[in-house]
């Protein structure tokens, strides 16, 4: 009877001690402060590049008419009706504007120019009134990304929803450099394949699993890349996978806080290219933390 009445009095402590472990881990101050801080510089670099995206036009060889007529080679949404051509020869492409189109690169006025591609480091941008474009190459595709400084989509921007932060899942990864010259085939919503060098991998321990994950194209000295999925990009998260930034590795470990895991921009845009989790970064693991996306009117 004794060990009985002890273990009633225990059984509203236990109940306590299973509350809590079913708890996330909830963050201290100064890290809710830290990640609203980043949460809003992403938010502002959507608006500044990616919702303000207007059109992305894949050029064919030759002359490509553009303008805001419809019977144009290259629809655009806004501006003269014929505004010029662009054209394509071999991997250049040059930009000829019809009599009377008013375009500025770096504030100088322009009636034809080569246009350096996005590649280059150098991208050429062409300024028309409110719009803004320029050369883009994915693969053997090569087009024209137009931008337009006063997007509605911009303006009318609800904001980004996220699961609850949980401080269990910022982890300490270690870190092991690649051997060589490693590349990971990259799958983009293009439907290609990229070669993507990577730094090295990381493993990590997550809900007592042993986990790895492959670094895409970045540098442990400023910061490792991540594409990962996992299962709840079926039902609660972008269904391509989701980015991870890194702080620089230190000493051979790394931090890993998947309540930063956020969605790539192709989530608020058809015009963006980006790339999906590679077969290595598709995680068996739920990661119930990071930003969360909308299956039923999202883009995909």
């Amino acid at each position: 009877m004794r060990s009985a009445s002890r273990a009633l009095r225990l059984l509203p402590l236990l109940l306590t001690v299973a509350v809590a472990l079913d708890q996330p881990a909830a963050p201290d101050a100064a890290y809710q402060q830290s990640f609203d801080k980043w949460k809003a510089e992403l938010i502002d670099d959507l608006k500044q590049n990616w919702l303000s995206l207007a059109g992305l036009f894949w050029l064919k060889p030759g002359e490509n008419k553009f303008g805001s007529d419809a019977k144009n080679d290259i629809v655009f949404p806004k501006g003269p009706a014929v505004a010029g051509a662009f054209v394509l020869q071999g991997n250049d492409v040059s930009l000829k504007l019809a009599p009377g189109v008013q375009a500025t690169v770096k504030a100088q006025p322009v009636t034809s120019t080569k246009l350096e591609p996005d590649v280059s480091g150098h991208a050429t941008v062409v300024e028309m009134g409110s719009l803004r474009f320029h050369v883009i190459v994915r693969g053997q595709r090569i087009g024209i990304r137009l931008k337009d400084t006063d997007s509605e989509a911009a303006r009318k921007f609800a904001g980004l929803t996220f699961f609850p932060l949980n401080m269990s899942y910022r982890v300490t990864a270690k870190f092991e450099p690649a051997e060589g010259k490693k590349t990971v085939d990259v799958p983009s919503v293009l439907g290609d394949v990229n070669p993507t060098p990577v730094a090295g991998t990381v493993t990590f321990q997550l809900n007592g699993q042993q986990l790895r994950l492959s670094d895409l194209g970045g540098d442990p000295a400023a910061g490792l890349f991540f594409v990962f999925s996992d299962p709840t990009s079926k039902t609660e998260t972008y269904p391509g996978g989701r980015f991870l930034e890194t702080d620089p590795v230190v000493n051979g470990t790394v931090v890993l806080d998947f309540n930063r895991a956020h969605n790539p921009p192709c989530a608020v845009t058809p015009y963006a290219t980006c790339p999906l989790a590679p077969k290595e970064n598709r995680l068996e693991v739920a990661i119930p933390v990071g930003e969360k996306y909308d299956h039923a009117h999202g883009h995909h």
